[in-house]
């Protein structure tokens, strides 16, 4: 087995993950040490051992090939890690206590470790809250649309009387398409749990803005057919991209953003209206950004390489 020592990144994702690759290969490339694994893999394929010391805990991580020492991480990058795969054959009951343990073990020993982020699931969980991130920019001036946050279907149709205009509604939590409703048709199905809707607000194109520690990367997404108009994510392959520049007030409340909020990388989303007004709609923490550097050359993955090799955002 070989120890990596000399300030190793340690890469937290699952395990086919060719967005991670990038950033990886990197770093290789650079001659800096790289430990990779997945939760997933703990506790069959990965071990832990911890001694809590002086303030912090030191031990190493051991994947039956190399052994981290985790007083030796200068930083991690946080990608999409995996939920633990537990031995076949346990009660139900004794999966769910085993789950737990592993997360308040392996999990909350790893989020201790006093290094740079990209990013701190604490600070990932804070940020992907999205009623929370749409109030920080309305505070800061990032103007997203107007917005309500609904059970009760008699409110949502009041506020598309308020609106007086076409209304969407779309996910609060795990991805679904944006989609144009019609007030009327609302009914008791929206009692069922929170929705989100919010006013349409036309667009000349939509912005997918990559910012890495200070470093802006901001694309222009122009839709080539109407489905993609409502929502491009539903239609890539009639989709163009430009590189382009974020002007200056955006950037300035951008940065607040993220210092709210305490992450070092964001993955936001704007609509630039027909005026060329900028208007948020949400940023993702640990969002996809591989397809766009594939698409336009951005360097983003040199970007997020300098900053895990640093260990620093100073």
């Amino acid at each position: 087995m070989t120890e990596l020592h000399g300030g190793t990144v340690l890469v937290l994702t699952k395990k086919l993950d060719p967005t991670a690759d990038l950033v990886v290969e990197h770093l290789n490339q650079r001659g800096v040490p790289v430990f990779r694994c997945d939760t997933a893999e703990f506790p069959i394929e990965l071990s832990l051992s911890a001694t809590l010391g002086e303030g912090r805990w030191t031990g190493v991580l051991d994947n039956g090939r190399r052994v981290l020492d985790l007083a030796r991480v200068r930083s991690v990058y946080f990608r999409r890690p995996e939920e633990f795969r537990l031995p076949e054959g346990m009660s139900e009951a004794g999966r769910r206590f085993a789950a737990a343990q592993c997360r308040a073990g392996f999990v909350g020993s790893a989020v201790s470790l006093p290094c740079l982020w990209v990013n701190h699931p604490a600070r990932d969980m804070d940020a992907n809250h999205k009623p929370w991130q749409l109030a920080v920019a309305s505070r800061l001036g990032l103007n997203p649309p107007r917005s309500l946050i609904t059970n009760d279907p008699e409110a949502a149709r009041k506020f598309a009387r308020y609106v007086e205009g076409p209304v969407i509604t779309k996910s609060l939590g795990s991805p679904v398409d944006t989609t144009p409703i019609d007030p009327a048709q609302l009914d008791d199905s929206v009692s069922l749990c929170a929705h989100l809707f919010q006013e349409w607000v036309e667009k000349a194109h939509e912005v997918r803005l990559t910012v890495v520690n200070g470093r802006f990367f901001a694309v222009e997404i122009h839709a080539g057919s109407p489905a993609a108009r409502i929502d491009w994510r539903t239609d890539y392959k009639n989709l163009t991209y430009k590189p382009t520049t974020v002007p200056e007030p955006i950037r300035k409340r951008v940065k607040a953003f993220m210092e709210h909020f305490g992450i070092v990388f964001g993955a936001f989303d704007f609509i630039v209206t027909p005026t060329g007004a900028w208007r948020f709609l949400e940023v993702n923490s640990n969002g996809q950004w591989s397809w766009i550097e594939s698409k336009t050359g951005v360097p983003i993955s040199s970007a997020i390489a300098d900053l895990l090799e640093k260990g620093s955002t100073q």
